[in-house]
């Protein structure tokens, strides 16, 4: 695998050994899943709060990952999701007020999710930031970060496509808001500036591959889409075939789907930002700066990518998204 910032990306396999979008789960509330099986309860619950769009199978690997830290250090999970801001805020102050002992979150709309952000920094609650707002997240409060650097990854991806002869890619972003997915569309249009940008429904599988025939249908110049999460890419793939077009297909992130698509030589690549250590390493954190003051990064964000998922190294891979870990 081809990692990108190889120090820090290290850092975070080291600690996870030690110790960034198909169908559906709908939003949840609060709810209880800690393992609890570590020798002897650690007396910490953590409330793990993400803007999970219902369908997308992304955050399986993200709840894993959480699921797996709490077995192993003994702290009580209490996972709960929303795609609408000011709800997901309303999750985060209800953290707050049932006085859990840590707080992870994702920060996908910083200016929406601030006040709440605030209150837990306000009542001495630790809180760690994962997956979406790298850029923000100190400005924020969170104590701590662990995701994948967007506009490198962006970047990196355009990179890949001008240098294998693309000229026109169209970029798909899923969810309205979201500075992950515009930091990736605006990566790859710095490296490939041609690159246009679509708007569709993520949570609407059929809505969105009726969205891409269309643009393929308007413009026979696109010859590469690039989808921001796995069950796009799937649509993408449908939208070429009904639309008889020749683009490729490049994507971030993975599913078992796109993994053997890859492997068949039907998407070119994938961008992985590897989930599953998301999701570990933000409950580990908060467990280890509860127990032993620890910080874990120097001050600084912990990448946990990007890296090329490709027919290079999908043979390896393969089976872990099989495990729905990867």
């Amino acid at each position: 695998m081809k990692l990108f910032r190889p120090l820090a990306v290290a850092a975070v396999v080291a600690l996870a050994v030690a110790g960034c979008s198909g169908g559906g789960r709908e939003k949840t509330d609060d709810s209880d899943t800690s393992g609890g099986n570590a020798a002897g309860s650690s007396g910490y619950t953590i409330a793990f709060i993400t803007h999970e769009t219902p369908g997308d199978t992304f955050w399986d690997k993200v709840k894993n990952g959480a699921q797996q830290a709490a077995k192993d250090t003994g702290v009580t999970l209490k996972y709960s999701n929303d795609p609408d801001a000011t709800k997901q805020a309303q999750l985060i102050q209800s953290a707050v007020d049932s006085k859990v002992s840590g707080i992870a979150t994702t920060l996908v709309t910083p200016d929406a999710l601030a006040g709440a952000v605030k209150a837990a920094t306000d009542a001495k609650i630790p809180l760690v930031g994962f997956n979406s707002g790298i850029d923000q997240y100190k400005q924020l409060g969170a104590l701590m970060y662990f995701g994948s650097d967007e506009s490198l990854a962006g970047e990196t991806a355009g990179q890949r496509i001008t240098q294998a002869g693309g000229k026109k890619p169209l970029c798909v972003i899923q969810q309205a808001g979201s500075v992950a997915l515009e930091a990736r569309c605006a990566g790859v249009k710095k490296s490939a500036s041609a690159t246009e940008n679509v708007q569709v429904n993520g949570a609407d599988d059929a809505a969105v591959t009726s969205t891409l025939q269309a643009k393929l249908a308007q413009d026979k110049s696109i010859d590469y889409i690039v989808t921001l999460g796995a069950p796009q890419a799937v649509d993408a793939l449908k939208a070429i075939e009904q639309a008889g077009s020749k683009a490729k297909v490049v994507t971030f992130d993975l599913n078992q789907e796109v993994a053997q698509d890859i492997s068949d030589s039907k998407i070119e690549f994938s961008i992985d930002q590897q989930p599953y250590v998301q999701g570990y390493m933000a409950v580990t954190s908060l467990y280890l700066k509860l127990k032993n003051g620890n910080d874990i990064g120097g001050g600084k964000p912990v990448l946990t990518g990007p890296s090329f998922v490709d027919s290079s190294n999908i043979a390896t891979i393969l089976p872990f998204t099989k495990n729905n870990t990867r």
